[in-house]
């Protein structure tokens, strides 16, 4: 098997050496040809030794991951990227609607496996691409959501969705301006992007709800909620509860 010729940079020395011995263990297709603390390091190895694959963490003093192909023309990109991060919160929904792979510290040897794995099915992508999603990632906003398009991301405030329904392997998602948006992923790929939101609950198989919108709660035809006095949408029973939790309540 042809081996993955890679270059990790990450400022902490142990989270290197760990990254490392992980890919000796269990990647074994992929060789570490250095390991660099710093940005500037990074981009000297990376012109230098020409490798296939950078495992980038994105927190670092003095330069941010993502600014590493500011360092490259586009005829440079010859590599891919799977960044690290420590950070739950950082752009996480980001990572998970554009498709960038990436890596939670502290790393599990099953999300790494998967991880060189993905990027054994992608390694061909464009310079283009690799361009577009970090710009993407670049200008991710904690209160927006990126939307996959054929041109690029649709950037969509938190607070403008209304719902979001499943439509087998698509999702539609109405905004606040009654527009639908129809995209290629699916309602899990949605709930776990907005799991940072608690006003986005998953309210039934193929809906997710923002609970800032409900206007009314219907007990009868199985149970169904309102948004804005207009879309009902069917609520299961087990989740009335957790669905409802933040509304409050004058009791008969």
């Amino acid at each position: 098997m042809e081996k993955i010729k890679s270059i990790i940079i990450d400022d902490e020395l142990q989270a290197r050496s760990l990254l490392k011995s992980m890919l000796n263990t269990f990647c074994q297709n992929v060789e570490v040809l250095e390991m660099c603390g710093d940005l500037p390091n990074g981009v000297k190895a990376i012109h230098k030794l020409k490798p296939d694959l950078i495992f980038l963490d994105i927190e670092m003093p003095g330069h941010s991951g993502l600014e590493l192909l500011d360092f490259f023309d586009e005829n440079d990109l010859t590599f891919s990227i799977i960044f690290t991060t420590a950070y739950s919160e950082y752009a996480i929904k980001a990572f998970k609607l554009s498709a960038i792979d990436y890596l939670l510290k502290p790393i599990e040897p099953s999300e790494l496996e998967s991880a060189v794995a993905i990027y054994n099915k992608r390694k061909n992508i464009g310079a283009n691409e690799i361009l577009k999603k970090i710009d993407f990632l670049k200008q991710a906003d904690t209160n927006k959501i990126g939307i996959p398009t054929l041109g690029g991301f649709k950037f969509i405030e938190t607070k403008d969705i209304l719902f979001i329904k499943a439509d087998n392997s698509y999702t539609e998602l109405i905004s606040l301006q009654d527009e639908k948006i129809v995209i290629s992923r699916t309602l899990k790929n949605f709930e776990e992007a907005l799991s940072p939101f608690t006003n986005f609950q998953r309210c039934h198989k193929s809906y997710i709800v923002n609970t800032d919108y409900i206007t009314d709660y219907i007990k009868s035809d199985g149970g169904y909620l309102i948004i804005r006095k207009k879309h009902n949408i069917p609520i299961a029973a087990e989740k009335i509860e957790s669905v409802l939790k933040d509304k409050l309540f004058i009791k008969r």
